[in-house]
């Protein structure tokens, strides 16, 4: 007797791909799977666990905050939200006075986009090749990689990708119809390529002699990730608007889009987020925040990335092509895909994301030990020669 088609298994949206683990716990830098196995996590979870899993400080304030308050509308404020907004305001560039709060990397660009647009009454945004702002549509048509955004076209129009680091042709594509230059300071997704000396700098004075905005997204690069609070000090540029997110509540998600104060004034219009600048994620911020400043992790990643990249460039293995990066973000660019080398530090305890086909990057938790550290760049050395 037939009993029909058979019903498929209920199971998640199979949209990318999977490493094959369940990690059930984590604790700085070591997270552990449901077989006991640990490994230390050298990606970050891609760049958010900064300041370590399951950091205390931050835990205790999710704690907290969910016993008094889980969620209330964008419309109110808490006091959860007016001490995370002061704390944002503290280590903001001068002259970012504004700050909208969403959920994620991607929603913070994507606001970013809008205000500019909005406040400039202009279409067009620039961007960078190998550059990555997320997978929202907005976001996504910032983002120069035509593998990700092949299946979703049309994307928005009004976008034009320009090489990194190509000052010229950068130049030349900022006009009176640009609303906006998006670049990031470090391509982290793109392959850990740093923007040159005089690139940021070029770009800030070609938004200037058009009226166009400069948004910088630090979505990875801040929270002391590079050896600064965020990435754009080092060029001494200051944007109009700013990104911000991962590792910004300690891996609670949350989003912030700053902005000045110049820009706030001319927008028109309307943009909020229902979960943005909840209670839960505004703690977690705070405590977050507070964790980054008082012990200064962003020297840390200075002087542990600067040691890093020198041990890495000692006597390479031949499947190396260039060691680059700033502070704990480090891109070893390989003559052949890196997808088996993260295998095979995935299987000698050791988790390492790819920035791209070819690259191998390694984003250190900020809290890592020296001793973990010392570890982690034995194994990838090891893990290299053997290929």
């Amino acid at each position: 007797m037939s009993t029909g088609p058979a019903v498929p298994a209920f199971r998640e949206f199979a949209s990318f791909p999977r490493r094959g683990l369940t990690i059930v716990r984590g604790e700085g830098s070591t997270l552990w799977d449901s077989e006991g196995r640990s490994y230390l996590d050298i990606g970050a979870s891609h760049g958010v666990a900064n300041l370590g899993h399951a950091n205390p400080a931050v835990a205790e304030a999710v704690a907290a905050q969910v016993r008094e308050l889980l969620h209330v509308g964008p419309g109110f404020d808490t006091p959860a939200r007016l001490e995370f907004v002061a704390r944002l305001r503290s280590i903001a560039p001068a002259g970012l006075d504004r700050v909208f709060l969403s959920n994620s990397g991607a929603e913070a660009v994507e606001a970013a986009l809008k205000f500019a647009r909005s406040s400039t009454g202009r279409p067009n945004v620039v961007a960078a090749m190998r550059g990555f702002h997320g997978r929202t549509m907005g976001a996504l048509s910032a983002t120069h990689r035509p593998e990700l955004r092949a299946p979703f076209e049309p994307l928005v129009p009004g976008f034009r990708h320009v090489p990194f680091n190509d000052v010229p042709a950068l130049e030349a594509a900022v006009d009176r119809s640009t609303a906006a230059v998006l670049l990031e300071p470090v391509q982290g997704e793109g392959g850990v390529h740093v923007a040159s000396p005089e690139y940021l700098p070029a770009a800030r004075a070609a938004c200037d002699r058009a009226g166009a905005l400069l948004i910088l997204d630090e979505v990875q690069t801040g929270m002391g990730r590079t050896g600064r609070i965020f990435a754009g000090e080092r060029w001494g540029v200051v944007p109009d608007l700013m990104a911000a997110a991962k590792s910004l509540a300690g891996g609670v998600p949350v989003g912030a889009t700053f902005a000045t104060a110049a820009v706030e004034e001319r927008f028109a219009g309307s943009h909020t987020s229902t979960f943005g600048g909840n209670p839960v994620a505004c703690a977690a911020g705070r405590a977050a925040v507070d964790f980054l400043l008082a012990h200064r992790l962003w020297e840390r990643a200075e002087r542990l990335g600067e040691a890093g990249r020198e041990r890495l460039r000692e006597d390479p293995a031949p499947v190396v092509r260039e060691v680059r990066g700033l502070g704990l973000m480090i891109g070893i660019e390989l003559r052949q895909r890196a997808a088996p080398f993260l295998d095979g530090l995935a299987r000698a305890g050791f988790l390492a994301v790819g920035g791209g086909t070819h690259v191998l990057r390694l984003l250190p938790p900020l809290v890592i030990t020296d001793a973990e550290w010392d570890r982690a760049l034995g194994a990838v050395r090891a893990v290299l020669a053997d290929g």
